[in-house]
């Protein structure tokens, strides 16, 4: 069982009692973190406040309104240390959202962004957050949350935004690393007590549909995850292929219109069919030449179209229509059973509603795929205990700003991982050049992966500021155990600014 890195954690929604799967720790202040090091952790990370080392201090926090990739405003925080190191770190934001999401908060004014302003957030920072961590000691992640936490004193973040608690908490992270003088990855590694490092296989997304397109496709995303692969850097090699031999595929059926991208790069071609979707992935991984070893994920974001008589519309973005598409929970489990058949698929994300839970344990009980839990979960280590408990999924999307901090987002991954279950550490749609989640794949990886069954291949760093002090293993295959980063496609440079973090 993975140590509780909150004695009482606030999650981002009440839920029912479910069974825990790990044990709180008890300590004098009300909500300190318990901190799950590697006997290789700073020692000094304990020390009371007034003797922490002048460079390993907060000295001061400034947040700031700056404009994502879909045109909206979000949070980007500024961190000094005492020695004048600054750290900075931007906020992503969603399009397709979980209902039990913590809190993004936005303004409400109409009339400056549509309402989606977040000054009231940064003013949350400046004013709030900011001047009482002053003097805190950056490598204490889980206290430093632990404090953002109980000055919100809220279940889901809702007096000081989720965008603002995480913004600090992001920013603290790099901080920490940096008073270690380790890279980012290192520095999660040891708060998050992962004692093996393992490089993610890369979830490229490279055809759009849902919320993230303004095509016909219902389901959101059509992944291609090259398992063959034997480095980091040949798996964004052959996405990058793929994709450009699927833009020429698409060009010559669709024509040169149907070349534009949704949010997140991939291709948008207006299709109704989904199983035409995923025919023409096939025939951009055959004309790549990676039949085999490259696989085939969805994320179908099904809440997006789920009605309100329990059913589900594939033609959701044609109102009215004349129900054709609409589809009961047993026939669109029938329907990816087809899909698993006749395509190499390995993973499905989001395949009912977040609150359908029969459908996912029916579908999981039926299949012998990853089924990845987003909307269902929303890196809340009580909803993921409540999957657990009710058998619904076997692997976890992490999104950070589903939860909020730092620590909790490390909790939800220990918590999965010791359920057996895989994680897909995740972008959102709404996104900057910040590559924060590309460290947090690499650092999390876990050691309890049964590697006997995976083919695995020492990789190093070439970056000159860092090298790997220890050969960091590469998955060649997604099982139920295996962690994977899910960031688009291979373009925009938002997107690759995590791939090309995690290929440094």
């Amino acid at each position: 069982m993975p140590v509780a890195l909150l004695a009482k954690p606030f999650f981002s929604t009440p839920l029912p009692t479910t069974t825990a799967t790990a044990t709180a720790t008890t300590t004098s202040r009300p909500l300190s973190l318990s901190i799950r090091a590697s006997s290789s952790s700073a020692a000094a990370v304990t020390a009371a406040p007034g003797k922490v080392a002048k460079d390993h201090t907060v000295k001061s926090v400034k947040a700031r309104q700056i404009i994502d990739s879909r045109g909206n405003p979000t949070v980007e925080v500024d961190l000094i240390t005492g020695v004048g190191d600054l750290f900075r770190s931007a906020v992503p934001s969603g399009a397709s959202t979980g209902i039990y999401e913590a809190l993004e908060l936005r303004d409400g004014d109409k009339s400056v962004y549509g309402g989606k302003g977040v000054l009231q957030a940064v003013k949350n920072i400046n004013e709030i957050l900011g001047p009482k961590l002053v003097g805190s000691d950056a490598r204490d992640q889980a206290n430093v949350d632990a404090l953002m936490l109980e000055l919100d004193g809220t279940q889901n973040k809702l007096k000081l935004g989720a965008n603002a608690i995480l913004g600090v908490s992001l920013s603290v992270c790099r901080a920490g690393a940096g008073a270690k003088k380790i890279p980012l990855y290192k520095h999660i590694q040891e708060i998050s007590g992962t004692k093996e490092l393992v490089m993610p296989v890369p979830a490229f997304n490279v055809i759009n549909g849902g919320s993230h397109a303004g095509n016909n496709l219902a389901m959101q995303e059509f992944m291609i995850l090259p398992v063959g692969a034997s480095s980091f850097a040949e798996a964004l090699r052959m996405g990058s292929e793929v994709y450009h031999i699927l833009k020429g595929i698409i060009k010559s059926k669709y024509g040169q219109d149907a070349c534009n991208v949704g949010d997140e790069g991939g291709f948008a071609p207006n299709v109704q069919d989904n199983r035409e979707g995923l025919m023409l992935l096939m025939d951009a991984i055959e004309k790549a030449g990676y039949t085999g070893r490259i696989k085939i994920g969805m994320d179908v974001a099904a809440s997006e179209f789920y009605t309100k008589e329990g059913k589900y519309d594939l033609n959701f973005k044609k109102q009215p229509n004349d129900g054709s598409h609409v589809h009961t929970a047993q026939s669109l489990c029938e329907l990816y059973k087809e899909f698993i058949r006749d395509f190499p698929i390995v993973s499905i994300e989001d395949p009912f509603d977040q609150d359908d839970w029969s459908s996912w344990a029916a579908l999981r009980s039926s299949v012998d795929v990853q089924l990845v839990g987003d909307d269902l979960l929303v890196t809340n280590p009580k909803k993921i205990a409540e999957a657990i408990e009710k058998k619904a999924c076997n692997a976890l999307l992490l999104k950070v700003n589903q939860i909020g901090t730092v620590t909790e987002s490390i909790q939800a991954a220990l918590d999965s991982k010791a359920a057996g279950w895989g994680v897909m550490v995740s972008h959102r749609s709404g996104e900057t050049e910040d590559n924060f989640i590309a460290d947090l794949s690499v650092g999390l990886a876990s050691g309890q992966v049964n590697f006997d069954l995976l083919p695995l291949f020492p990789l190093f760093s070439s970056s000159p500021a860092f090298r790997f002090s220890s050969p960091i293993k590469v998955y060649t295959d997604v099982s139920p155990s295996c962690l994977q980063i899910k960031s688009g496609a291979p373009c925009r440079s938002e997107r690759l600014a995590k791939y090309n973090q995690v290929n440094c």
